[in-house]
């Protein structure tokens, strides 16, 4: 080993150690602490699942929504759940598919964006998150045939071209970028249906989240795994943009007034 990877590794890691690449992973698993996720054979036992999230490009870059809901079969096991995440400074991911494994998939994405980061001396590009990511959802496969399915949707601001980016990925890790709008989870053909009818690649930003927080409540008429706007408790959609500015999420009283006008207007 070099004098400058022992330097580097000098520290709370041993001098033996490879000297580490710009994955987080990789540092991990040199150590032979890689995360590591294990369900029981047989296990009958109900987990919580979160269901619809979409995005929507607009003139300035990209919204992202999710409503707040997780299933147990057909349970609602939480009414609260965020799906909507900043994976770094301009891009986003929202989480569907089992609750749990999602938020620990997401949190490690975030983790490896900002190791590359942190080594390399600048961000990774937008092709480059997504494929990050995609490679992650393919890695976690074996799972997936057991039952514990994850399914994110990526979105963010690519500065070398100037405009807003989405991406869609499949169970075994393919990933596919969309032009207009994407939709996942249980309810994710209901409100695809609904953009399809009123999207418009020039709306502003308040057109844009007025027709992602409709397409939402759109879903939750449809799929009983979607949880619309509760006025009553106050549970309002996690909503996020993704612009030149980076990413900004929406505050809950903005969320609130468009929810509001929405659910009236519904016939």
């Amino acid at each position: 080993m070099s004098d400058d990877a022992r330097r580097f590794l000098a520290g709370p890691l041993p001098l033996d150690s490879l000297a580490p690449g710009a994955s987080f992973v990789t540092l991990l698993e040199s150590e032979g602490m890689a995360p590591r996720w294990t369900t029981s054979p047989g296990n009958e036992i109900e987990i919580p699942e979160a269901t619809t999230v979409l995005a929507v490009k607009y003139r300035a870059g990209v919204v992202m929504a999710g409503d707040r809901r997780a299933t147990a079969g057909n349970v609602i096991a939480h009414r609260r759940v965020q799906k909507v995440f900043a994976a770094d400074e301009y891009s986003a991911v929202a989480i569907s598919g089992t609750a749990g494994m999602a938020a620990e998939l997401i949190k490690l994405f975030q983790t490896e964006l900002e190791h590359y980061e942190k080594i390399e001396g600048t961000r990774l590009s937008l092709e480059g998150k997504a494929n990050y990511l995609a490679r992650m959802v393919r890695n976690h496969l074996p799972l997936a045939f057991q039952g514990l399915v994850v399914v994110p949707l990526f979105c963010g601001f690519d500065e070398s071209d100037d405009e807003g980016r989405l991406y869609t990925f499949d169970v075994v890790g393919g990933r596919y970028e969309e032009q207009d709008y994407a939709t996942t989870g249980s309810g994710g053909a209901e409100a695809k249906s609904f953009i399809k009818g009123v999207h418009d690649p020039d709306m502003d930003e308040p057109g844009a989240l007025r027709v992602a927080i409709e397409a939402l409540v759109a879903a939750a008429e449809e799929d009983s795994a979607t949880g619309g706007p509760d006025l009553k408790r106050k549970i309002y959609p996690n909503v996020v943009t993704v612009t030149a500015d980076g990413f900004t999420e929406i505050e809950e009283d903005r969320i609130a007034a468009i929810a509001t006008e929405a659910l009236e207007a519904r016939p």
